[in-house]
């Protein structure tokens, strides 16, 4: 193994697989404990209704959590009705985690007509991330430093190295299915932070990746997960665990994190949709109960596709017309289910059981 100098470009990135021992006893038993945590939760998903109805909200979580890895930082309150209301976005991080959830949908849209992951979808993605024409670094000089100001990491050099290092991982991705999909995934996440292939974006970038990754290798039918927000709570661990696989080879401890994440993500997950739903559900019957001539099946799942909703949303999906729709509204404010608030020139609504339960304030 070469050894590792992290002032230097390290142009001598080992490619994949690694030729140490990746499937240990504590890894193959935690490979299992995840697996069976994802497939419960994608078993949830399949039997929704609408397997499809929650997954704006869960991706703007997850974008509002990866840029907060990367200290991008807006509150849920803002981000949702930023997405609502019909008015310019002029906070700089609402708009940075607003582009992130539309890589993400992009990234998506990309595997169902080509369903590989290869070196054109990243940098699509990072694109659409940083709203620019960014691709393959080609200036020297790139470095990564913690918070003193100290080069921890200096990522490969030269656009011909970088992209060496890509084909492999692109080939690794899509090709080799000898290694289990979780750990695999671990695996790729690893190298492309390591490859650090973008000026900017990478590290949201490489999350969005793990999201379709889940999609391509069909642990997740619908990848309604959000994983920042276990980087976030275990943010030194993580860097520490990646500096670790780079520095002494300690892959087992870096692929233990990250199948740990998959694990508690999905448990939670889980949860949190179990509470959606079942909030949902009592929300239909009460509406129901009280306001009979209001209720519909497609007016309750619009109050709980994302937190605040206008007129316009209930008139695009042909519940009334402006007037009806104005009054059903009106007549569900008064009967507590919704709270309304002018956002600009717009009345939008807000339905605080929904935001409670996103922000992990309900019981």
């Amino acid at each position: 193994m070469n050894k590792f100098n992290r002032k230097a470009p390290y142009n001598d990135l080992p490619l994949l697989p690694p030729k140490v021992d990746i499937e240990t006893k504590e890894i193959l038993r935690k490979t299992i404990s995840a697996g069976r945590a994802l497939a419960q939760l994608n078993g949830t998903l399949l039997n929704l209704p609408n397997p499809t109805l929650f997954l704006d909200t869960i991706y703007l979580q997850e974008a509002k959590a990866s840029s907060e890895v990367e200290n991008i930082i807006t509150t849920n309150d803002e981000l949702y009705k930023s997405l609502v209301a019909d008015r310019k976005v002029d906070n700089l991080s609402t708009k940075e985690v607003l582009s992130y959830k539309e890589a993400l949908w992009l990234g998506l849209e990309q595997l169902k007509t080509k369903p590989f992951i290869t070196t054109n979808l990243c940098i699509n993605i990072v694109q659409c991330i940083k709203q620019n024409t960014a691709s393959i670094r080609v200036t020297p000089g790139t470095t990564l430093t913690n918070t003193l100001g100290e080069i921890i990491y200096t990522p490969p050099s030269e656009e011909n190295v970088i992209r060496e290092k890509l084909a492999n991982l692109e080939k690794f991705i899509n090709e080799d299915e000898t290694i289990d999909p979780l750990i695999k995934m671990a695996l790729m996440h690893y190298q492309f932070e390591a490859i650090h292939p973008f000026s900017d974006g990478n590290g949201r970038t490489g999350r969005i990746l793990l999201l379709l990754y889940l999609k391509l290798s069909g642990l997740l039918d619908t990848p309604a997960i959000y994983l920042s927000e276990y980087i976030i709570n275990h943010k030194t661990d993580y860097y520490l665990k990646l500096r670790g696989v780079t520095e002494n080879n300690e892959w087992e401890a870096y692929i233990l994190y990250m199948l740990d994440m998959i694990e508690e993500t999905a448990k939670k997950g889980l949860e949190q949709l179990n509470k959606i739903t079942s909030a949902m559900f009592k929300t239909a019957n009460e509406i129901k109960t009280k306001l009979p001539k209001v209720y519909s099946k497609d007016l309750v799942e619009i109050l709980f596709r994302l937190p605040y909703t206008k007129r316009q949303h209930l008139i695009d999906e042909n519940i009334g017309n402006p007037k009806t729709v104005g009054n059903y509204l009106q007549a569900l404010e008064e009967n507590g289910f919704l709270k309304s608030e002018k956002v600009g020139k717009e009345k939008l609504y807000l339905n605080e059981q929904l935001l409670k339960i996103l922000e992990g304030k309900a019981n």
